[in-house]
């Protein structure tokens, strides 16, 4: 294919938009790397929920505590925690499942803020990922539920694609849970408020998660629906 470059354009310039180009090709094998190690590790998981939230969470705060309930909570019940792999939240929720004998999976990225994965991932299950949208697909595809404790803009990034995926039915239904009913409290309300009332969304799209404090009540949430419905991939 031939390509108009404007004369303003220097052959430095030229060169380094196709340099680019050649670039973006290999990326493409990077990804479907990831994909493939991914699909290849995480389809013979068995039954897990994966856990989200925040990595800035300190080892003395509430949410720790709580993702290590949590952790220990779905082990006991017979799934295993997959979790971002990272400090805060995601290593609670990993040494929970961990110290309870559990399947302990996580799925890092590699970034300045995040770099290693926390001491509890079991080894044969730490994958490292270059690229957030692959990751966000294996957190996805193979977790049998979906547990939300606290946390920023990705946590939300994470939360609001699982949401999508069931308004859409891009995805099989599955269960999700908001843990901290004072963090959440402001966006559950803003959701009615706003989208609800302005029509962006239907009331029924609300009952698509349960909000609760409760660790015991988010693992049963998950148990539950799995009593009546089969275990399967999400998409």
């Amino acid at each position: 294919m031939n390509h108009f470059f404007p004369p303003s354009m220097s052959e430095a310039d030229v060169n380094a938009w196709q340099e680019s180009r050649i670039q973006d090709l290999w990326r493409v094998f990077r990804i479907m790397g990831e994909f493939v190690e991914g699909f290849e590790t995480l389809s013979r998981l068995g039954p897990c929920v994966s856990v989200y939230g925040s990595a800035r969470t300190p080892a003395d705060h509430s949410d720790y505590a709580l993702a290590e309930s949590i952790g220990r909570g779905l082990v006991e019940a017979g799934f295993g925690v997959i979790t971002g792999g990272g400090p805060g939240v995601m290593e609670a929720a990993n040494k929970g499942a961990h110290q309870a004998g559990g399947l302990s999976v996580g799925l890092n990225i590699v970034i300045p803020l995040e770099q290693h994965a926390n001491a509890y991932v079991d080894k044969a299950h730490l994958l490292n990922f270059d690229f957030f949208f692959v990751r966000k697909v294996m957190l996805n595809k193979y977790a049998q539920g979906f547990i939300v404790l606290p946390g920023g803009f990705g946590t939300m990034d994470e939360l609001f694609e699982v949401l999508t995926l069931i308004q859409t039915r891009k995805a099989s239904d599955f269960p999700v849970v908001l843990m901290g009913t004072e963090y959440w409290k402001g966006l559950v309300a803003w959701l009615e408020s706003r989208m609800v009332a302005d029509g962006m969304i239907s009331r029924d799209d609300l009952s698509i998660f349960t909000l609760t404090d409760d660790p015991q009540l988010a693992v049963d949430v998950v148990s539950s629906f799995y009593n009546q419905h089969a275990m399967a991939p999400n998409f």
